[in-house]
C-alpha cells in the first residue's frame, strides 16, 4: 500500500520569504518545501508520523505583485509584571508617538496554485496501521478540516485546498533555483 498524498493548495496571494532579504520582504517564485511540510501539518499533525515532501507541481504562472502592508514592530510579551493587573498585555499599534506600526512593502505571488507529492514516515511513537493515518487525512482533506488554518507564509495568505486523484499537465517547469532547506549547527 502506498502512503503517498497529492494535494491541490490555491489563494489569492503568497509570500515565501526569501532568506537572504532582510527589511523588505521578496517571494521566492515557488513554495518551499517547508511551506509545504506546514500545509500538510496544519490539515493533519501527529507525533507519530514526519510528512516529507517528494514534489511540488506549478499549476499557474509565476506572477509576482508588490503590495504594501503594515507591520508591527514588536511582540507582546506577557510575564509575570503584567499579569499583576499594573500594565496592559496588548500592544496598540494605533498610538502614533511609539511607532509600533512600520509600513513594508512586500514582493508577493498573486494568484498561486500548486499541486504538492508527498508521503509519510513513521517515527516510531505509535505502533499503529499507517493505513490509518493516510485514511485519515484523506477524510479531512475531503472534508476541509484543519487543525489551524494553513497559509502561503504569512497567516494573512490562507489556503484553499482540495484533494487531488489525477495530476493534470503542469503549466511550465523552467524556475529558478532555491534554498532546499536550511540547518543551523551551533
Amino acid at each position: 500500500m502506498s502512503f503517498g498524498i497529492k494535494l491541490r493548495v490555491w489563494g489569492d496571494y503568497a509570500l515565501f520569504t526569501r532568506l537572504e532579504m532582510k527589511v523588505e520582504r521578496v517571494s521566492y517564485d515557488v513554495m518551499t518545501p517547508s511551506a509545504a511540510r506546514g500545509i500538510l501539518e496544519a490539515i493533519y499533525w501527529k507525533p507519530a508520523i514526519r510528512w516529507v515532501i517528494d514534489r511540488i507541481h506549478v499549476m499557474k504562472p509565476v506572477r509576482f505583485e508588490n503590495i504594501r502592508r503594515n507591520e508591527v514592530s514588536k511582540k507582546t510579551s506577557v510575564t509575570k509584571v503584567d499579569m499583576s493587573g499594573n500594565s496592559p498585555v496588548c500592544i496598540y499599534a494605533d498610538d502614533t508617538e511609539s511607532k509600533i506600526r512600520q509600513p513594508r512593502s512586500s514582493m508577493v505571488l498573486r494568484d498561486v496554485e500548486y499541486i504538492i507529492e508527498a508521503h509519510f514516515e513513521l517515527t516510531g511513537a505509535d505502533v499503529a496501521d499507517p493505513g490509518k493515518h493516510l485514511a485519515i487525512f484523506e477524510r479531512r482533506v475531503k472534508d476541509g478540516q484543519c487543525f489551524h488554518r494553513p497559509y502561503f507564509g504569512c497567516r494573512e495568505f490562507p489556503v484553499n485546498f482540495e484533494w487531488c486523484d489525477e495530476l493534470p499537465a503542469p503549466a511550465f517547469s523552467a524556475l529558478r533555483r532555491f534554498i532546499w532547506k536550511t540547518a543551523y549547527l551551533g
